[in-house]
């Protein structure tokens, strides 16, 4: 007896096909897609219409200078990289032979993301087991909360603009955010600087500072001290935020903590004000639908155990 064609179809699908797909939108082109792949473009381009006969569905838009993903190519795009990252799952759950704790943990985060506790906690859990390995990649913070929902990494450090429904999350840390100058800007060495000071100044901006967003708070001090009415530079990097913080582009926010060593060396100062300053979380995020290898289970449920047990004032950072 036949199976029904929707049972047939799990059979029928060439399941590269849906790898080279998940490449094919991540790399928004068949010719990017192909380089990353180390195929022909006629091939990928063919194993693409190959999927969309497959499925009955047209999947990508593709024509000169437009390149766009349909309704049913998104909803097969999030089903593939779930895929994706269930099969990349695979060599920990299957190495399970030795009594010694192995496995991977991969662990996507936002940039510059300091804490010394979970750095302790880290120099500890590798010291305890040896063989376990690890994976940092960096991202930003709505793309390490996708990147989880998709169980595409064990674990993921961001900022979260709203509780999300399918993750678990955790506070990892809190920091306070204060204004700098860099060395070249004039109130750099200027005396007793007042908050109307910085009235008109240049600023850069971190993308997520939009309204509803995670930083939402830094745009409603500078709002308030009545910087420039838009933004001179912007970045999703701390790295590039201080970098041109730094070279004078305008003034910026970062955290105090993160600032301190630069402060100390000269190369920037913190502005006023110097109290209620804005205070963001920093979240620990995991899927609770991943299934865990022995190595990501205690992994989390001893990082779990051992910054739950620190006090949440002394997980907060730049208050001084």
């Amino acid at each position: 007896m036949s199976l029904p064609e929707q049972q047939r179809f799990p059979w029928n699908l060439d399941w590269n096909l849906l790898r080279t797909f998940m490449v094919v939108v991540e790399q928004r082109g068949i010719s990017k897609a192909a380089d990353f792949l180390g195929l022909k473009q006629p091939t990928v381009s063919a194993a693409l219409k190959r999927l969309e006969q497959t499925t009955g569905q047209r999947l990508i838009i593709r024509k000169p200078n437009e390149f766009s993903i349909t309704r049913p190519g998104q909803s097969l795009y999030t089903e593939c990289a779930k895929i994706f990252g269930s099969i990349s799952q695979l060599p920990s759950l299957l190495n399970t032979e030795n009594a010694e704790l192995r496995g991977h943990i991969s662990i996507v985060t936002t940039s510059s993301v300091v804490s010394e506790h979970f750095d302790d906690f880290l120099d500890r859990f590798s010291t305890a087991h040896p063989h376990v390995t690890y994976s940092f990649s960096v991202h930003e913070s709505d793309d390490v909360e996708t990147m989880i929902s998709q169980n595409r990494a064990s674990l993921g450090i961001c900022l979260l603009t709203n509780p999300p429904q399918n993750l678990d999350t955790m506070v990892l840390y809190h920091e306070y955010f204060g204004l700098y100058c860099g060395a070249r800007h004039p109130l750099f060495d200027a005396d007793g600087i007042e908050p109307k000071d910085l009235e008109g100044e240049p600023f850069v901006a971190f993308q997520t500072e939009a309204e509803g967003g995670p930083l939402e708070a830094i745009a409603r001090l500078r709002a308030r001290l009545g910087l420039a009415n838009s933004w001179r530079g912007m970045s999703s990097s701390l790295h590039e935020i201080r970098r041109m913080i730094m070279s004078n582009v305008g003034i910026g926010a970062l955290p105090v903590h993160v600032a301190k060593q630069d402060v100390a060396a000269g190369h920037i100062r913190q502005l006023p004000p110097y109290d209620n300053l804005p205070m963001v979380s920093i979240n620990l995020v995991t899927n609770p639908a991943r299934r865990r290898s022995d190595a990501e289970a205690t992994f989390l449920t001893a990082c779990h155990a051992e910054i739950s047990a620190i006090d949440i004032q002394q997980r907060t950072y730049g208050r001084e």
